[in-house]
C-alpha cells in the first residue's frame, strides 16, 4: 500500500466520484447550515477561499488496511467513517504548501442527529492532515459541516454530504 500521505488524497479523489451525494438530498439539520465561502466543488471535495484551499473527504474506516489504521490510531469498524481534512496555501496546486489550521467539524446523520468530531493533526513527510472519526449506521447519509481557520487566514466554511451505503453484491 502506498504511503499514507499519498493514499488518502488518492482515495479521496476516487471515492469522491463514487460516494459523494448532492447536498440537497440530505436531511437538513435543525440549525441553519453555514454558508460556504465559495461554491463547493463536489467532484474534487475542496473549497477555495483567497489563497487557501481546504480539501476534505470521508470514507468507511474499513477501507483502510489494519496496518494503516493501527499506525494512525484509527478504529476500523463498519460503524465508523474517517474524515480527512487538509489545508493548502498557494495559488496553484503544484506549488501550494500544507498549513496548520484550527478545524471545527460536525457530522449530521439522516435523522438530524449532530455529532461534534474531534480532529487530530497528523504530519507525514511535509503533509499535514486532520483526521476524525464519525459514527455511522448502515445506509447513512452524512452531512459534514466544517469551519476551517488556516494559520494566518480567516474562517472558511464548507459543507458536503456523503452516502455510506454498503456495496451491492452481485447475485
Amino acid at each position: 500500500m502506498p504511503a499514507f500521505r499519498t493514499a488518502l488524497p488518492l482515495i479521496g479523489v476516487v471515492l469522491a466520484a463514487a460516494l459523494v451525494a448532492p447536498t440537497a438530498s440530505a436531511t437538513p439539520p435543525a440549525a441553519p447550515p453555514p454558508k460556504p465561502s465559495l461554491t463547493l466543488s463536489s467532484g474534487l471535495n475542496s473549497t477555495q477561499s483567497g489563497e487557501f484551499t481546504v480539501h476534505y473527504n470521508a470514507m468507511p474506516s474499513t477501507q483502510l488496511t489494519p496496518e494503516i489504521a493501527t499506525r494512525y490510531g484509527i478504529t476500523r469498524s463498519a460503524n465508523r467513517a474517517l474524515l480527512n481534512v487538509s489545508v493548502m496555501k498557494g495559488p496553484r496546486a503544484a506549488t501550494a504548501v500544507a498549513v496548520t489550521a484550527r478545524i471545527e467539524a460536525t457530522a449530521i446523520n439522516s435523522a438530524g442527529q449532530r455529532q461534534a468530531l474531534n480532529l487530530r493533526e497528523v504530519r507525514d513527510r511535509g503533509a499535514i492532515y486532520y483526521l476524525g472519526e464519525a459514527r455511522i449506521e448502515e445506509r447513512d447519509d452524512i452531512v459534514f459541516e466544517l469551519v476551517v481557520t488556516p494559520e494566518g487566514g480567516t474562517p472558511i466554511n464548507a459543507r458536503y454530504a456523503q452516502a455510506f451505503w454498503p456495496a451491492v453484491r452481485a447475485r
